[in-house]
């Protein structure tokens, strides 16, 4: 099993919950935490553990992302005018390797990140490889010729367990996608329950 790999199912049993919806994640079988001790009897979570929980849950459905880099568009999403947890989860979906998940380019947001790393992206026809890299509405993304034909591309435009959203009108006969607009948290089709509030509160506080 990659590293990769092992962190994603790491962060499932962790958390209790299968974030990505995933049909091979451990939590299915088993909904304990890792390790020996993993069975034993849950306390109650504190105040500060909840919000923490909320954090780490909703940082670690987006990849490898650094507290650093988690912490930063956080601290956008309190600059811009709103609800801070709305922009929030509004900045985290405009990132390049979100849309390119969310379009079903790719099956997971590791894979994502990775594809917009090795160069295979195209934003408005020129070739994009950050994968941090935030996008606009009306922005058209689009694998490149060359990798349309990957397997881990064909792989996910059959993936049945999860739908394109509406704010992303996605072509997969072209393999393009056009970010229609900026989703709120009740647009995103997140399979487990995600508290942005929480993550406010959490950082408000420390």
């Amino acid at each position: 099993m990659t590293k990769r790999t092992s962190a994603k199912y790491k962060i499932d049993r962790r958390m209790g919950e299968n974030i990505w919806g995933r049909p091979k994640s451990p939590v299915n079988r088993r909904d304990y935490g890792p390790g020996q001790h993993g069975q034993r009897r849950k306390g109650k979570l504190s105040d500060f553990g909840t919000q923490l929980r909320a954090k780490q849950k909703l940082k670690g459905y987006y990849g490898d992302m650094t507290e650093k880099m988690f912490r930063r568009i956080y601290a956008e999403a309190e600059r811009v005018k709103g609800d801070t947890g709305e922009n929030l989860i509004g900045l985290l979906e405009r990132r390049l390797d979100a849309v390119v998940y969310r379009a079903k380019f790719v099956p997971t947001v590791f894979a994502a990140r990775q594809f917009v790393n090795h160069g295979h992206v195209l934003v408005n026809g020129k070739r994009v490889n950050i994968p941090s890299y935030r996008v606009k509405e009306g922005d058209v993304v689009e694998v490149r010729d060359k990798s349309k034909q990957l397997a881990v591309v064909l792989e996910a435009v059959q993936l049945a367990e999860r739908d394109v959203p509406d704010y992303i009108d996605a072509d997969h006969s072209k393999m393009t996608a056009t970010f229609v607009r900026t989703p709120g948290l009740s647009d995103v089709p997140y399979p487990v329950m995600m508290e942005p509030n929480l993550v406010v509160e959490f950082y408000a506080k420390n």
